[in-house]
């Protein structure tokens, strides 16, 4: 019985259910939502700038500033960046910013010049001026950086003591490195005037100064005497000044020599008595002891162009005046006069005995008559050793200027003549050899020399 009053109950209560008005019946409990809120606006950034400079954020290429000078960075993400522009020959701008939501960022990007660098290279320690600006001294590397100079001209100027100053125009361009090697050579000493007569304070004996030239060396004009190995006639320039030795080595500065090097002197020859005669040229040297007093004097050999040079004193002629003004040989050196050619006649050894029964022989310097450079003996008295190898074919293809003779080879060249020579051989364009060690009655030498003497 409880049982159907229980279902009857519920029949009942949803009968009603059904009945409320659709109002009436029970909803869920709801809330409003909130309006969606606008999306920020992006950050933009306005540079400002020169005209076609190029514009970067974070390394990123962003664009080309039009011909105003204006380049707007639209949709830019808030926080940090990097802004770069860059211009050739203009120093680059950049800047670090910040940029918040909707932010418009103005940036003037103002792009200055490029510093114009300059490496002077030059020697250790030289000073360098820019327009008369001292920059500094070259490091030991002989290097200076001028990372500072204006574009434009300027003038750089390097100095060092005893070094002639280096100058030079240049244009300097912004944003370039000029590169100079300022290459500093020695100061020449004041040139001698022509002629010029100075004791050698080692020797004792007086140099010439002879002064650059160009002169015909080689068979001299209508000369009927010349050997083959004196043609072709050819022209030579001597492009530096030199000294040279008024006359040949003496035997008194011979003996200074012996004494200062602890050297012998030569074997005294039959010719002469003694070495007591200080003022006659010394004899039986060889080309290898004479090479040794010119360094030790302070000079050296002359060359086979410098000695035709000075001994030709500026005469085209084979000789400068008559042969028996200017020269000791056969037919003068001796206690009469001979006929030389009949004495050549027959072999060397009976000529030059026949020369000394007759008293011939070698003779104080300086008694004949000098050529017009002040020299003495150019010509006869002693044959002189000069620094060239001989070559009998060199005149084919000597050099134009300052020849210094074959490079190599066996017999070393002789100028000038000597006491016993016959008149063929006592001319200024004539030459004569030897191996570098023989040694002779008529062989001598006279020393040369660059710049100052001692």
């Amino acid at each position: 019985m409880s049982s159907r009053m229980s279902e009857l109950a519920c029949a009942a209560c949803l009968v009603l259910f059904i009945c409320l008005p659709v109002r009436a019946q029970l909803r869920p409990e709801t809330s409003d939502q909130p309006a969606k809120k606008p999306a920020p606006k992006p950050a933009k950034i306005i540079v400002e700038t020169s005209p076609a400079a190029q514009v970067y954020l974070d390394d990123a290429f962003k664009g080309q500033a039009s011909p105003e000078g204006r380049l707007v960075i639209e949709h830019l993400k808030p926080g940090d960046h990097t802004l770069r522009v860059t211009l050739p020959g203009k120093k680059d701008f950049e800047e670090k910013l910040t940029a918040a939501a909707g932010q418009e960022i103005k940036i003037t990007a103002l792009l200055g010049e490029l510093p114009a660098t300059l490496l002077v290279e030059t020697s250790a320690g030289a000073s360098v001026y820019l327009d008369d600006a001292f920059k500094g001294q070259a490091s030991a590397q002989g290097r200076l950086v001028i990372d500072n100079a204006g574009p434009g001209a300027h003038t750089l100027r390097v100095t060092l003591a005893g070094k002639k100053d280096f100058e030079q125009k240049l244009t300097s361009v912004p944003g370039q490195e000029a590169k100079v090697a300022a290459t500093l050579v020695p100061v020449e000493p004041p040139r001698p005037a022509a002629g010029a007569v100075k004791q050698n304070s080692k020797d004792g004996l007086n140099y010439v100064w002879i002064p650059p030239g160009t002169f015909t060396m080689g068979c001299s004009p209508g000369d009927s005497d010349c050997y083959y190995d004196e043609r072709p006639a050819h022209q030579v320039t001597i492009t530096k000044g030199f000294w040279i030795g008024q006359t040949p080595v003496t035997v008194g500065a011979y003996k200074r020599f012996a004494a200062a090097t602890g050297r012998q002197m030569p074997s005294v020859p039959s010719i002469y008595a003694d070495w007591t005669n200080d003022d006659r040229p010394i004899i039986d040297v060889s080309w290898n002891d004479s090479q040794a007093y010119c360094q030790w004097s302070g000079g050296r050999l002359p060359t086979e162009a410098e000695s035709e040079y000075a001994a030709r004193g500026g005469s085209t002629e084979a000789r400068y005046g008559p042969i028996d003004d200017i020269a000791w040989y056969a037919d003068n050196s001796g206690t009469q006069r001979l006929d030389t050619v009949q004495i050549w006649k027959g072999d060397r050894a009976t000529y030059v005995k026949r020369l000394q029964e007759n008293g011939n022989g070698t003779h104080a310097v300086a008694q004949k008559r000098a050529n017009s450079f002040g020299l003495y003996d150019t010509l006869g008295n002693v044959w002189e050793w000069v620094n060239d190898w001989y070559d009998a074919g060199y005149y084919q293809n000597i050099p134009s200027k300052d020849p210094q003779g074959p490079s190599s080879g066996q017999l070393r060249v002789l100028r000038g003549g000597s006491w016993f020579g016959v008149p063929k051989d006592v001319r200024v364009s004539n030459r004569t050899r030897f191996e570098p060690d023989y040694r002779g009655l008529f062989i001598g030498f006279r020393c040369g020399g660059d710049g100052a003497l001692p």
